[in-house]
């Protein structure tokens, strides 16, 4: 699952593309990002990245922010969706499920934050994304091969 998480980490948005200056070194980059992927699933405090990495708080955030284009609990959220959507599509687990592995306080909080970050609720975005074999689709369709 650590190769994944570190997968969806790079997969980020073209609007989040590092800046140059005024940002955290790569080794405190690094640090941070496997620190929240370690822990996606759990609470994770801007405080404790900061202390990991031997800075300030509002040094790590103003860094991090520089370096990722996101504030860290942006980030950490927009991580936490995209684990949500890849386990959406690679497990039969609910929502429910899904919500609390990823982190999230409860379901509803999950269904508020994946509506306002893609336009759909979980629920339809599973529905538009996992794809059904036919013979489960359609129960005549083995008839067919027979």
């Amino acid at each position: 699952m650590a190769h994944s998480q570190q997968n969806v980490a790079l997969a980020m948005p073209p609007d989040t593309q590092k800046k140059t200056t005024g940002g955290l070194t790569p080794w405190r980059e690094r640090l941070a990002k496997q620190l929240i992927l370690e822990r996606l699933g759990e609470s994770v405090e801007v405080t404790e990245l900061a202390r990991a990495c031997a800075l300030s708080r509002s040094h790590f955030s103003r860094a991090f922010k520089c370096s990722t284009g996101l504030s860290p609990q942006d980030w950490i959220r927009h991580q936490r969706i995209a684990r949500a959507k890849q386990m959406i599509q690679s497990t039969d687990l609910t929502l429910t499920q899904i919500s609390l592995e990823c982190g999230f306080c409860d379901q509803a909080h999950f269904c508020h934050i994946f509506t306002r970050s893609e336009g759909i609720n979980p629920f339809a975005w599973r529905c538009r994304h996992v794809r059904v074999s036919p013979a489960v689709h359609h129960p005549a369709a083995h008839l067919n091969s027979l």
